[in-house]
């Protein structure tokens, strides 16, 4: 399993490394972003705004992620390796230029000084499932300081839209939901549903970064 592991470490960081090559091509504009959210705002800038499919479920809190990640996700959509219909349709509406402006955006939208909140402890149960997949290789300490920025903060995000996001990484064969990737495919695969939902209800526990910022017309 470590051996495994160390694999998929290796292939994480190389896949990385090329996409941080390309990233810093194109630099993000936060003030261009702000004129291009409408697309988004519909959702994320709403508190607790539910999306119903795969199933109802919170969409991610996006201000305070970061931009790199934010790219990184929206290239996903555009390619296919994420199957949300929705997101998929407006990624294939975006240029590069205009993933780089938005993921520029939304990480000085939620600039905020690290929570001071002392982070959970695992249990041991939950301990032992985030040892078993490495997690903190990756997503870093309270999973809040990921090892490389095109990785995304986890720490608070909410818990069913992070299960609901890590069982698509298990979907196979869909046209239209789940999630290609070799790294996270290969990991959430190695837990039931059950160790999904208590990982995930673990992380959602944790202070972090990530919020909701209205939009003075949803105010």
């Amino acid at each position: 399993m470590n051996k495994l592991l160390t694999s998929i470490f290796a292939l994480a960081v190389s896949s990385v490394t090329a996409f941080s090559v390309h990233a810093q091509e194109i630099k993000g504009d936060a003030k261009a972003g702000e004129q291009k959210i409408a697309m988004c705002i519909g959702c994320h800038g709403i508190q607790g705004y539910k999306a119903s499919f795969p199933e109802v479920v919170r969409v991610p809190m996006i201000s305070g992620q970061n931009a790199k990640y934010i790219v990184s996700s929206l290239n996903a959509y555009k390619k296919g390796e994420r199957k949300h219909p929705t997101m998929r349709g407006i990624a294939e509406s975006l240029s590069e230029q205009d993933m780089a402006d938005l993921g520029a955006y939304y990480e000085q939208h939620g600039n905020i000084a690290p929570a001071s909140k002392l982070p959970k402890a695992a249990s041991a149960k939950v301990s032992e499932l985030l040892q078993k997949g490495a997690c903190v290789s990756c997503h870093g300490e309270n999973f809040n300081q990921p090892i490389d920025p095109s990785y995304p903060k986890l720490g608070g995000q909410y818990k069913d839209y992070l299960y609901v996001a890590l069982k698509s990484y298990k979907v196979e064969n869909q046209a239209t939901w789940g999630r290609n990737n070799g790294v996270m495919g290969g990991i959430a695969k190695q837990y039931t549903n059950a160790e999904l939902k208590a990982i995930s209800a673990y992380i959602a526990s944790l202070p972090g970064e990530l919020r909701v910022v209205p939009q003075s017309r949803f105010r």
